[in-house]
């Protein structure tokens, strides 16, 4: 019966999607992950300067609108080149390959500041399920199965040693105006408060978070104390 009601009102989607994207995906690429920064740090010491942003930058748009190539969504983002691969037999699959791109993002001085990104995949098929008929599932619920995926995905993740200063995640309401780098303004954000994190001995101050980058702690009170996966509120946004 409780099962029913879980499936009925979606409660199930986003916290078996932040599950199966760290289980299949992120548990196995982010121990990974300084290596293959150090790897390409050795051969191009000036690009990667700041060691405090070796890690996988994972977009979390709320909206759920992902685009396949970053350099479209932002042109201040451009494509560098991919880090070293892991190759793994999974499932069946012989040698099956897994890689992050490396990427130069322009601020506003048009300074290159890098680091790896890519969007959180899973959040492709909250929106596919919104745009079909057959998963009767509405653009509210894709907003608060989208918060509740970034929410779920934090817990495991704080909670898996081996993944541990290997991720960033960077979860974003767009703004509703059309604003042309609005992208590479929320990762250059990340990226230096990254750098302020590195030096923060030395320089003790914090940078501004931005209205449209989400903390964690505005997100905590919009979801259930209740063992069973709730879906959080949307009236907030």
């Amino acid at each position: 019966e409780m099962s029913e009601m879980s499936e009925r009102s979606k409660q199930n989607v986003a916290h078996g999607l932040a599950w199966s994207y760290y289980v299949g995906y992120l548990k196995i690429v982010l121990p990974r992950v300084k290596k293959s920064m150090e790897e390409f740090s050795r051969s191009s010491p000036n690009v990667l300067a700041c060691r405090q942003t070796w890690k996988l930058h994972i977009l979390v748009p709320l909206s759920c609108d992902i685009y396949d190539d970053l350099e479209k969504a932002d042109s201040n983002i451009q494509y560098l080149t991919d880090l070293s691969e892991t190759t793994l037999t999974r499932a069946g699959t012989k040698k099956r390959v897994y890689k992050h791109s490396l990427y130069a993002i322009r601020d506003e001085n048009n300074k290159l500041w890098h680091c790896a990104v890519e969007y959180a995949t899973p959040l492709q098929s909250l929106y596919a399920m919104s745009q079909d008929e057959c998963a009767a599932f509405s653009r509210e619920d894709r907003l608060e199965q989208a918060k509740l995926f970034y929410r779920t995905l934090e817990e495991i993740l704080k909670g898996s040693k081996e993944c541990v200063g290997t991720y960033r995640l960077i979860a974003y309401e767009e703004s509703g105006e059309a604003e042309t780098h609005f992208l590479s303004r929320n990762i250059l954000w990340h990226l230096r408060q990254q750098r302020h994190e590195e030096y923060a001995v030395y320089e003790g101050n914090q940078p501004h978070n931005p209205s449209t980058t989400l903390s964690s702690t505005e997100l905590n009170l919009q979801i259930s104390e209740s063992d069973l996966p709730q879906p959080l509120r949307s009236d907030c946004f």
